[in-house]
Protein backbone atom coordinates (compact mmCIF):
# COMPACT_ATOMS: atom_id res chain seq x y z
CA UNK A 1 0.00 0.00 0.00
CA UNK A 2 1.47 3.44 -1.15
CA UNK A 3 -0.41 6.76 -0.32
CA UNK A 4 2.08 9.43 -2.27
CA UNK A 5 0.36 12.68 -0.59
CA UNK A 6 0.65 10.50 2.86
CA UNK A 7 -1.92 10.03 5.73
CA UNK A 8 -0.99 12.65 8.35
CA UNK A 9 -3.62 11.25 10.86
CA UNK A 10 -4.03 7.93 9.34
CA UNK A 11 -2.58 4.84 7.82
CA UNK A 12 -2.44 3.77 4.60
CA UNK A 13 -4.56 0.83 3.55
CA UNK A 14 -4.19 0.72 0.04
CA UNK A 15 -3.02 2.50 -3.21
CA UNK A 16 -3.66 6.28 -2.10
CA UNK A 17 -6.41 4.81 0.50
CA UNK A 18 -6.33 6.08 3.83
CA UNK A 19 -8.07 5.30 7.38
CA UNK A 20 -8.25 8.36 9.05
CA UNK A 21 -8.18 7.97 12.94
CA UNK A 22 -11.13 9.00 14.93
CA UNK A 23 -11.56 12.73 15.34
CA UNK A 24 -9.88 13.26 10.90
CA UNK A 25 -11.24 13.36 7.81
CA UNK A 26 -10.07 13.95 4.51
CA UNK A 27 -8.47 12.22 1.38
CA UNK A 28 -4.79 12.48 3.34
CA UNK A 29 -6.31 12.53 6.68
CA UNK A 30 -5.37 16.23 7.15
CA UNK A 31 -8.23 17.67 7.63
CA UNK A 32 -10.12 17.85 11.38
CA UNK A 33 -13.46 16.37 11.47
CA UNK A 34 -16.10 18.91 13.22
CA UNK A 35 -18.10 16.43 15.22
CA UNK A 36 -20.69 19.00 16.42
CA UNK A 37 -21.93 19.33 12.90
CA UNK A 38 -21.98 15.28 12.87
CA UNK A 39 -26.00 14.17 13.22
CA UNK A 40 -27.09 12.92 15.59
CA UNK A 41 -24.91 15.51 17.27
CA UNK A 42 -22.91 13.76 20.17
CA UNK A 43 -23.75 16.40 22.43
CA UNK A 44 -27.15 17.00 24.35
CA UNK A 45 -26.77 20.80 24.60
CA UNK A 46 -23.53 22.80 23.47
CA UNK A 47 -20.35 21.43 21.48
CA UNK A 48 -17.13 22.77 21.11
CA UNK A 49 -15.09 21.04 18.65
CA UNK A 50 -11.72 20.55 18.95
CA UNK A 51 -8.00 19.53 16.94
CA UNK A 52 -9.14 15.74 16.40
CA UNK A 53 -11.88 15.92 19.21
CA UNK A 54 -14.82 17.59 20.82
CA UNK A 55 -16.00 18.97 24.10
CA UNK A 56 -19.54 18.53 24.95
CA UNK A 57 -21.06 21.53 27.98
CA UNK A 58 -24.41 22.43 29.46
CA UNK A 59 -26.54 25.23 28.98
CA UNK A 60 -26.90 27.58 32.49
CA UNK A 61 -28.22 25.83 35.29
CA UNK A 62 -27.74 22.13 34.24
CA UNK A 63 -24.50 20.11 35.16
CA UNK A 64 -22.99 17.94 32.83
CA UNK A 65 -22.94 14.28 33.57
CA UNK A 66 -20.27 11.53 33.09
CA UNK A 67 -22.12 10.16 29.97
CA UNK A 68 -22.08 13.31 28.05
CA UNK A 69 -26.07 14.13 29.05
CA UNK A 70 -27.46 17.16 30.82
CA UNK A 71 -29.18 17.14 34.29
CA UNK A 72 -31.05 20.29 35.72
CA UNK A 73 -29.16 21.03 38.88
CA UNK A 74 -30.67 24.20 40.90
CA UNK A 75 -27.43 24.92 42.52
CA UNK A 76 -25.88 25.07 38.74
CA UNK A 77 -28.52 27.61 38.11
CA UNK A 78 -27.81 29.52 41.28
CA UNK A 79 -23.69 29.84 40.62
CA UNK A 80 -24.57 31.21 37.15
CA UNK A 81 -21.75 29.72 34.96
CA UNK A 82 -20.93 30.24 31.43
CA UNK A 83 -19.98 26.31 30.33
CA UNK A 84 -22.14 24.66 32.91
CA UNK A 85 -20.65 23.01 35.87
CA UNK A 86 -20.07 20.17 37.82
CA UNK A 87 -20.24 19.35 41.51
CA UNK A 88 -17.16 17.87 43.55
CA UNK A 89 -17.45 16.11 46.67
CA UNK A 90 -20.62 18.05 47.10
CA UNK A 91 -19.16 21.35 46.38
CA UNK A 92 -20.04 23.07 42.93
CA UNK A 93 -17.67 24.41 40.39
CA UNK A 94 -17.78 25.61 36.72
CA UNK A 95 -16.71 24.37 33.68
CA UNK A 96 -14.83 25.16 30.98
CA UNK A 97 -15.08 22.93 27.59
CA UNK A 98 -11.48 22.88 26.74
CA UNK A 99 -7.77 22.34 28.86
CA UNK A 100 -6.68 25.62 26.76
CA UNK A 101 -9.37 27.58 28.80
CA UNK A 102 -9.15 28.53 32.20
CA UNK A 103 -11.52 29.60 34.97
CA UNK A 104 -11.46 33.26 35.00
CA UNK A 105 -11.15 35.89 38.02
CA UNK A 106 -14.99 35.38 38.35
CA UNK A 107 -15.27 31.77 38.91
CA UNK A 108 -17.89 31.85 35.87
CA UNK A 109 -16.35 32.59 32.93
CA UNK A 110 -13.82 30.87 30.75
CA UNK A 111 -10.42 33.31 29.71
CA UNK A 112 -8.23 31.64 26.90
CA UNK A 113 -4.88 30.54 27.72
CA UNK A 114 -2.45 31.64 25.08
CA UNK A 115 -0.41 28.52 25.43
CA UNK A 116 2.48 30.09 22.40
CA UNK A 117 3.50 32.69 25.23
CA UNK A 118 3.19 31.02 28.50
CA UNK A 119 5.30 28.35 26.99
CA UNK A 120 3.12 25.18 27.23
CA UNK A 121 2.95 24.91 23.16
CA UNK A 122 5.88 23.18 21.79
CA UNK A 123 6.40 23.25 18.41
CA UNK A 124 9.36 21.56 16.15
CA UNK A 125 12.12 23.13 14.69
CA UNK A 126 11.29 24.93 11.59
CA UNK A 127 7.08 25.59 13.00
CA UNK A 128 6.09 28.72 15.08
CA UNK A 129 3.15 28.70 17.60
CA UNK A 130 -0.65 30.49 16.55
CA UNK A 131 -2.74 30.58 19.57
CA UNK A 132 -6.48 29.80 19.02
CA UNK A 133 -9.44 30.28 21.13
CA UNK A 134 -9.11 27.51 23.61
CA UNK A 135 -6.35 25.69 21.98
CA UNK A 136 -3.24 26.45 19.38
CA UNK A 137 -1.28 24.84 16.16
CA UNK A 138 1.96 24.69 14.70
CA UNK A 139 2.43 26.06 11.39
CA UNK A 140 5.20 26.55 9.20
CA UNK A 141 7.28 29.56 9.10
CA UNK A 142 7.49 31.83 6.94
CA UNK A 143 9.83 31.22 4.35
CA UNK A 144 8.49 27.48 5.10
CA UNK A 145 5.41 25.59 3.79
CA UNK A 146 4.23 22.11 4.35
CA UNK A 147 4.95 19.44 1.93
CA UNK A 148 4.88 15.35 2.25
CA UNK A 149 8.62 14.41 1.58
CA UNK A 150 10.19 11.01 2.03
CA UNK A 151 7.21 9.48 3.95
CA UNK A 152 5.88 12.45 6.28
CA UNK A 153 5.39 16.30 6.50
CA UNK A 154 8.18 18.83 6.53
CA UNK A 155 8.27 22.21 6.40
CA UNK A 156 10.52 23.10 3.46
CA UNK A 157 11.80 25.58 2.18
CA UNK A 158 9.82 28.37 -0.36
CA UNK A 159 12.53 29.20 -3.35
CA UNK A 160 11.19 32.90 -3.86
CA UNK A 161 13.59 32.67 -6.98
CA UNK A 162 11.65 30.26 -8.53
CA UNK A 163 7.77 30.80 -7.25
CA UNK A 164 9.08 34.86 -8.14
CA UNK A 165 7.70 35.97 -4.73
CA UNK A 166 10.78 37.85 -4.32
CA UNK A 167 10.87 41.72 -4.98
CA UNK A 168 14.41 41.89 -5.97
CA UNK A 169 15.19 44.79 -8.28
CA UNK A 170 14.84 44.28 -12.13
CA UNK A 171 18.49 44.90 -12.16
CA UNK A 172 19.43 42.32 -9.36
CA UNK A 173 20.00 38.65 -9.19
CA UNK A 174 17.89 36.64 -6.65
CA UNK A 175 19.55 34.22 -4.15
CA UNK A 176 17.58 31.53 -2.41
CA UNK A 177 18.36 31.40 1.22
CA UNK A 178 16.74 29.03 4.03
CA UNK A 179 13.76 30.48 4.68
CA UNK A 180 14.23 33.43 2.85
CA UNK A 181 16.37 34.92 -0.19
CA UNK A 182 18.73 37.79 -1.11
CA UNK A 183 19.08 40.43 -3.53
CA UNK A 184 22.57 41.04 -5.54
CA UNK A 185 22.56 43.93 -7.55
CA UNK A 186 23.72 42.73 -11.25
CA UNK A 187 27.22 43.65 -13.06
CA UNK A 188 27.24 47.08 -13.53
CA UNK A 189 24.53 47.80 -11.03
CA UNK A 190 25.03 49.46 -7.22
CA UNK A 191 23.00 49.55 -4.82
CA UNK A 192 21.08 47.58 -1.76
CA UNK A 193 19.45 44.18 -4.51
CA UNK A 194 15.85 46.17 -3.85
CA UNK A 195 16.91 49.49 -5.34
CA UNK A 196 19.79 49.09 -8.40
CA UNK A 197 21.50 51.95 -10.07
Amino acid sequence: ATCGHGCKYGECMGPNKCKCLPGFTGKTCNQDLNECGLKPRPCEHRCMNTHGSYKCYCLNGYMLMPDGTCASSRTCAMVNCQYGCEEVKGKVQCLCPSGGLQLGPNGRTCIDIDECSTGKAVCSYNRRCVNTFGSFYCKCQLGYELKYTSGRYNCVDVNECVTNTHRCNLHAECLNTQGSFQCKCKQGYQGSGFDCA
